[in-house]
């Protein structure tokens, strides 16, 4: 089984034709462009890799897929997110047989559920799962903050083998950053922030999952393999160029909310020559020609050279 113990590993974006098919030829462009960069990993299914859209016929394509693709070259994460236990652990097993070497889960959400709910949610999980199971806290889209003292008892037991946190709250990730530490780093901790990144890892993180890595996967590789030297001018010039690249996610204005992030990861990528269309699934259209110019000119001015 190959082991993530941390370093870059971007969240892919799953691209789809015109007509919304899932473009395989443009999904292996993609990954391709990040294991050439040197990520530590790859990451299907996330938030980023529409898993909220996916059948469930799609999301076993995918993870096959990227299997197919990474070989041994990279572990395979995929996220199994689902409303509640069952559900989860169906989707556990799909992307297990599909070839995943970890599974990212959330906690249960729709039926309100609370910290013993949540806590057995993730012994379940941890028990039943044949592949290492990572908690994704994202309170913004499943309305339950993760508790860190319940996140860091879930690792000493072996439950969960590590946190990728998008909850935006810098305060709470350093309580987990300074608890996992006090319990011996049982967790391996992502961000999932693409602003912040250098202070996530002042704060104790392991690793980046970043949706801004599509775009430029070597600017993320090479501010991880900075902060692993101690080169902390070229942390803070690498972070400070990401953060106005990923200003191509504020720039739409006729496409909002989750629609206006991926599909500016997405135009920049068809800008780039990556993917072939920056279509979104169902009921979301792909950025309008004012948008894409909007992100054409920060890309322009910020963007990769490569």
């Amino acid at each position: 089984m190959r082991t993530i113990r941390g370093g870059v590993v971007p969240p892919v974006v799953t691209p789809l034709t015109e007509d919304r098919r899932f473009d395989v030829a443009s999904f292996e462009n993609v990954i391709e462009r990040m294991l050439a960069a040197g990520v530590d990993g790859i990451f299907v299914l996330g938030s980023t890799g529409e898993v909220a859209f996916a059948t469930d016929e799609l999301r076993s394509q995918v993870v096959s897929e990227a299997r197919r693709i990474v070989g041994d070259r990279a572990p395979l994460l995929a996220g199994v997110i689902d409303t509640q236990t069952d559900r989860v652990l169906d989707q556990v097993r799909r992307a297990q047989d599909a070839g995943a070497d970890a599974v990212v889960a959330t906690a249960p959400f729709y039926a309100v559920t609370h910290t013993p709910q949540v806590t057995r949610h993730f012994e379940i999980l941890g028990a039943q799962s044949e592949v290492p199971v990572f908690a994704y806290d994202i309170p913004v889209c499943v309305h339950t903050k993760l508790d860190a003292d319940m996140l860091v008892a879930l690792g000493r037991s072996g439950a969960i083998a590590g946190v990728k946190d998008s909850s935006n709250d810098d305060i709470g990730f350093r309580r987990l950053a300074l608890k996992n530490a006090d319990a011996g780093e049982p967790l391996v901790l992502f961000t999932g922030h693409e602003f912040v990144v250098d202070g996530a890892y002042l704060s104790g993180a392991h690793g980046a999952v970043s949706g801004l890595a599509n775009v430029d996967p070597e600017g993320y590789v090479r501010l991880h393999r900075a902060h692993l030297g101690g080169d902390v001018a070229t942390v803070r010039a690498e972070q400070d160029r990401l953060a106005r690249l990923m200003e191509i996610c504020l720039a739409p204005r006729e496409t909002t909310g989750w629609g206006s992030g991926v599909g500016a990861f997405k135009t920049a990528l068809m800008l780039l020559g990556v993917i072939a269309s920056n279509q979104l699934p169902q009921p979301f259209e792909g950025l309008a020609a004012a948008d894409v110019d909007a992100v054409k000119a920060i890309l322009a001015e910020v963007g990769p050279t490569s």
